[in-house]
């Protein structure tokens, strides 16, 4: 699962402005606002940007001038791969440390769309039973509450502890991202046919910003 929200882009103009520094070519630029006030891409600009991106990173500096802003909420499985793009991006996230005991836990709070209840034989500690993966998800949901409550009404650190090192990598968590379109691009190159949903979902949410595809071809 993996929700994306408020989504906002801006430094185009500026971003397209120093692309042209190089050659002193400011004459050449034909990009304006328009009347919703929007940034719109000239054909001599987007045609000097195709170039300069098929050139390599060393020479499609501007992209790193153009800024993307979004809440992103997503599986703690998932944000351990977006974790490699560190550099250019950055990330505030709802605190697990500090936040995890301030509400009770709910099956929705967990990435679950692939779980299912077809029951298998279990064996645990030589003995033998029947389990399904979706109701092994709501036991540890049962069990992190159990283990809340304790740290509530005793505020011993040991039962937090049960909660922190129980947490499966399935529990959502909000982050507020802001990177660049270097990162995006990125992104979209090496993870619009990863095995993870997410990014398959995500890389079709950044297909769809300002000037991605056009800038792309």
């Amino acid at each position: 699962m993996i929700k994306v929200e408020n989504i906002e882009t801006w430094g185009f103009e500026h971003a397209i402005r120093g692309m042209r520094n190089p050659l002193n070519s400011w004459n050449k630029s034909d990009s304006y606002y328009g009347e919703n006030g929007n940034y719109v891409l000239g054909e001599n600009d987007l045609e000097l940007c195709r170039k300069l991106i098929k050139a390599g990173t060393e020479h499609r500096k501007f992209l790193r001038q153009i800024f993307v802003s979004v809440d992103i909420t997503a599986p703690l499985y998932w944000w351990k791969e977006f974790d490699t793009y560190k550099v250019g991006t950055v990330s505030n996230s709802c605190s697990t440390m500090h936040k995890i005991t301030s509400k009770e836990f709910s099956i929705e709070d967990f990435s679950f769309e692939h779980l299912n209840d077809e029951e298998v034989k279990v064996t645990q500690r030589d003995q033998d039973y029947t389990n399904s993966s979706i109701d092994a998800l709501y036991d540890i949901v049962d069990m992190l509450n159990t283990y809340r409550e304790m740290f509530l009404k005793t505020k011993n650190k040991k039962y937090w502890w049960q909660i922190i090192q129980l947490l499966p990598s399935s529990y959502n968590q909000r982050r507020t991202i802001t990177m660049n379109y270097e990162n995006l691009f990125n992104i979209i190159n090496q993870r619009s046919n990863h095995k993870l949903d997410e990014w398959v979902q995500l890389c079709s949410i950044l297909r769809a910003l300002p000037y991605v595809e056009s800038l792309l071809q």
